[in-house]
């Protein structure tokens, strides 16, 4: 009797806590629906799904990117994801989820979730519920044969054990195996998986060098979110892989503040921001990206855009937004290029002129109309 007595008092305080928090906050309440959605979004028989997710800083925001692999005799989706704090610095030891280098969390609690699997010192926005924290871009990829998807997992598994090994000089990393957000970061774990585990051999995989005293030179040899993104949607086209485009907008009135970040901001008031190529975009504060690789990027996302999903404000359930007939690859890509380099030589010239391109999360019946005065300012932006 007494020990049934206090498992309810433990589910009451559980029940408390959850209602205590917010929706879309850690530990809090989420969407009602997941298991709908995703299962109305898995009808498409996509093998895999490589995950962009948005920046949250003014300037440098490279964002986040990560591959979801799908295993239908699991019934099943797992996203494998670089660890940012795996990097076996003191201040990340205590508080902070450091026992893999490689996580694996289901699909649905990367994205929607707002408890983790893993430990309660997983990142929220980071390891588990991304689109609290910002919008994420799901790059679905069709007729990948079983036995790439299995050397994937592999891969992934291997850097994992190497970074419990604590191994080094490894072919796909020269120096220790822990993480580095400008050697061995999050672009270069997925990269290095399908050059090294799945035989892309010609796909490149740049390495900065190790040394401290030359961080310079190792920012401009970083592998890069989008650019790595860029790179693979060349080689899935050349191995004759369809894909299209699923747009997971972030939830905008998240209050939950991170309490290892220096700076207490709530998710909703963090920019989401397209993760931006290396380029003088990167330096910019938050606005408008310039520069044609930025542009095409988003230009062609857009294209091969086949669905949006949101968390409806008033019913705080997820819904499938906007359907579209998604551009297959080769062609998105030509009209991209066509945008990009009119638009991106439009900023250039600061003339007036409205976008030929859609990015990807915009309204393609209200394009941006870009006025600058002689001094070449920007002087409204309706």
């Amino acid at each position: 009797m007494r020990a049934t007595a206090w498992c309810v008092i433990a589910a009451l305080l559980l029940a408390a806590d959850v209602l205590a928090a917010d929706f879309g906050s850690k530990g809090g309440p989420e969407p009602a629906n997941i298991d709908e959605i995703s299962d109305v979004l898995r009808q498409d028989n996509y093998d895999m799904e490589l995950l962009i997710s948005f920046g949250t800083s003014k300037g440098g925001s490279a964002g986040h990117i990560a591959l979801s692999i799908r295993d239908d005799e699991r019934g099943d989706e797992r996203v494998y994801s670089a660890n940012f704090y795996a990097d076996r610095a003191p201040e990340h030891a205590k508080g902070l989820y450091t026992d893999r280098l490689m996580i694996s969390v289901p699909k649905k609690e990367y994205l929607f979730k707002t408890v983790s699997s893993l430990a309660d010192t997983a990142q929220f926005g980071l390891d588990f519920g991304e689109i609290y924290k910002r919008s994420v871009v799901g790059v679905r990829v069709y007729n990948v044969p079983a036995s790439e998807k299995e050397a994937l997992v592999a891969f992934f598994k291997r850097i994992d054990d190497d970074y419990h090994k604590r191994a080094e000089r490894t072919e796909y990393h020269d120096g220790e195996i822990v993480y580095s957000y400008l050697n061995l970061n999050c672009a270069k774990t997925i990269g290095a998986a399908f050059k090294y585990g799945a035989g892309y051999k010609g796909l490149e995989v740049t390495s900065g060098p190790v040394l401290s005293k030359r961080k310079v030179k190792a920012a401009l040899n970083a592998n890069v979110p989008t650019e790595m993104a860029l790179k693979l949607f060349k080689e899935w086209n050349a191995r004759g892989y369809p894909m299209d485009v699923v747009l997971y907008k972030k939830y905008n009135d998240s209050t939950y503040v991170d309490p290892h970040e220096e700076e207490k901001v709530a998710f909703k008031d963090l920019p989401d921001r397209f993760p931006s190529v290396l380029s003088l975009d990167f330096r910019k504060e938050q606005g408008h990206y310039e520069d044609f690789d930025n542009l095409f990027a988003m230009y062609l996302l857009y294209n091969m855009g086949r669905y949006s999903v949101r968390v409806n404000d008033q019913t705080k359930l997820l819904e499938i937004e906007k359907t579209k007939k998604a551009i297959a690859y080769p062609q998105a890509a030509k009209l991209a290029a066509q945008s990009a380099k009119s638009d991106s030589d439009n900023f250039r010239r600061r003339s007036s002129f409205r976008a030929k391109g859609t990015a990807i999360g915009e309204n393609p019946d209200n394009k941006h109309l870009y006025n600058f005065t002689n001094a070449g300012n920007e002087k409204a932006a309706p």
